[in-house]
């Protein structure tokens, strides 16, 4: 298969742009847009927070060796 020339490109163009309409690619461009930044600054944002720690010793059920201990 070979890559679509420039003037397949151009015939897609209009006809994409005639049955959408110059108004409706530009709100969905704008649309796209404020949704990459929403995105990044949902990222920004959870870069800055600090992430919970979690201790693992203190969380973890007893080992099977420290109930044996205190069984017997």
């Amino acid at each position: 298969m070979h890559a679509p020339g420039i003037w397949g490109i151009i015939v897609v163009a209009i006809v994409v742009i005639l049955l959408f309409g110059r108004g409706k690619i530009a709100g969905l461009m704008g649309e796209v847009a404020s949704g990459i930044k929403s995105f990044q600054k949902g990222m920004r944002d959870e870069e800055t927070k600090p992430s919970p720690q979690i201790d693992a010793t203190a969380s973890a059920e007893p080992t099977r060796e420290t109930e044996k201990a205190k069984d017997a």
